[in-house]
């Protein structure tokens, strides 16, 4: 069996599609021309004749308006600006991760704050944070003093942002787990 390489790459930017000239179906439309006047309501067939006398484009940019809304426009270069625009939003837009930080029931001074300020820094770029505490053989009967730390934590994290709780404290066998975000 051929193993493809080369497949076709399609972009997943989402571009909304727009009807131009004999693809209008209204009857009527809302024309502005190509200096931002408004024509006002005409024909169909009107609106297009314009539009290829000026050699451009009668594009529908508001289709749900009533009667629908067209400009008379170069398509391609239309077509380029919502394309650009699209990029630049999915450039902006950033997924939100969940990162983790484990502390210990018997964890020093100094690896607290380390874990401290990894955890300014997630909140810092908008990720939530999973802040858990595994327990270990005898540490399981002191689930109160875990519960402590990880409140410790949370209010130290506290005077530097407002913090909500995603998630309270829930305990999965040896596991106390609690998600925060800003």
């Amino acid at each position: 069996m051929r193993i493809h390489r080369h497949r076709a790459r399609t972009s997943n930017l989402h571009v909304q599609k727009f009807r131009m000239n004999e693809k209008i179906t209204a009857p009527e439309v809302r024309v502005v021309d190509d200096e931002g006047k408004p024509l006002g309501i005409l024909k169909t067939e009107d609106a297009i004749a314009i539009a290829k006398a000026k050699e451009l484009d009668l594009v529908e940019v508001s289709p749900k308006a009533e009667p629908p809304v067209c400009k008379i426009l170069d398509y391609g270069a239309f077509k380029y600006q919502k394309e650009k625009e699209a990029r630049k939003q999915k450039a902006q837009s950033r997924e939100v991760e969940v990162k983790g930080i484990r502390l210990s029931l018997r964890i020093g001074e100094h690896d607290f704050e380390i874990r401290c300020q990894q955890g300014k820094k997630f909140l810092e770029r908008g990720d939530k944070l999973r802040i858990e505490i595994v327990l270990r053989g005898r540490e399981k009967a002191h689930v109160d003093l875990a519960q402590e730390i990880i409140l410790k934590f949370v209010e130290v994290l506290k005077k530097d942002f407002p913090l909500r709780v995603e998630q309270p404290f829930s305990k999965q066998g040896s596991r106390l787990t609690m998600i925060v975000a800003r």
